[in-house]
């Protein structure tokens, strides 16, 4: 593996990396406190477009991690950024909650079931048929078919909840159209959050706990890719996968001294 630079900035997944089951990863703490006090810039990212920066800055410091708003990106703020790149105040019906919502809001979007320019497709407890019903038509009738992400289940305390992907799937089914996912595993939402704290992929690193999304959307994003085991992926599963991560860790503890 060829030499890297130094790690001048850093992207970090949240859920099984920085906190578990509502638990913070021993050592978590240390190492946000740690990359606040270098100066160095970094972002802790997310696939869930139900919260915004805001909200979830407050379920983090509940858990015991203080990660302020601005350092927090969401496959919600992706979509919003790319459909304003895309499209300037255009328009869109949603499927979603407030962190999406409130995202195409602030970028100038029209939120609206009008032949809106867009159908976008994210996470909400409450996935209404006719809503979905609505969406299938407006995309039968040529509207362009957007999802932040195409994770097919969430986690809930009662078991798994169908989430994005499998919503998109319903939908696909139905129209013949497939979404264009922003999230995680695509590396547009690696490049929008490097764009957003203005880094380099050859000088960052991103930290993850899934071999199907983080480190594969790192790697093809240009990224230093390291793994924690405090996630999904075990360690006896990494050689199954046709690409490495450039480092193994334990847990993000095994971090905070190359900060």
């Amino acid at each position: 593996m060829s030499e890297r630079k130094p790690i001048e900035s850093w992207l970090s997944d949240m859920d099984g990396v920085l906190v578990h089951e509502g638990q913070p990863v021993p050592g978590a703490d240390e190492f946000i406190r740690r990359l606040k006090e270098s100066g160095k810039r970094f972002l802790v990212l997310t696939n869930n477009s139900i919260y915004t920066a805001r909200d979830l800055s407050v379920r983090l410091r509940a858990a015991g991690l203080d990660v302020p708003a601005e350092s927090i990106w969401t496959s919600a703020l992706a979509t919003a950024k790319f459909l304003a790149d895309q499209r300037p105040e255009g328009s869109a019906y949603v499927i979603g909650e407030a962190g999406l919502t409130t995202a195409l809001h602030e970028v100038g979007y029209v939120l609206t079931d009008l032949d809106p320019d867009y159908v976008v497709l994210g996470e909400t407890r409450t996935y209404s048929f006719t809503s979905i019903t609505r969406a299938i038509r407006l995309i039968d009738n040529g509207a362009r078919f957007i999802a932040t992400n195409p994770d097919p289940i969430g986690p809930s305390t009662e078991g798994s909840l169908p989430a994005c992907g499998a919503v998109a799937a319903m939908i696909t089914k139905a129209t013949g159209v497939e979404p264009y996912f922003v999230g995680k595993p695509n590396p547009m939402m690696m490049r929008s959050a490097l764009n957003q704290i203005d880094a380099h992929s050859e000088s960052t690193a991103m930290i993850g706990d899934r071999m199907d999304t983080d480190v594969v959307c790192g790697i093809e994003a240009g990224l230093n890719t390291i793994l924690v085991l405090t996630g999904v992926t075990q360690k006896d599963q990494i050689d199954r996968y046709p690409f490495r991560p450039t480092q193994v860790v334990n847990s993000v503890a095994d971090l905070i001294d190359l900060v």
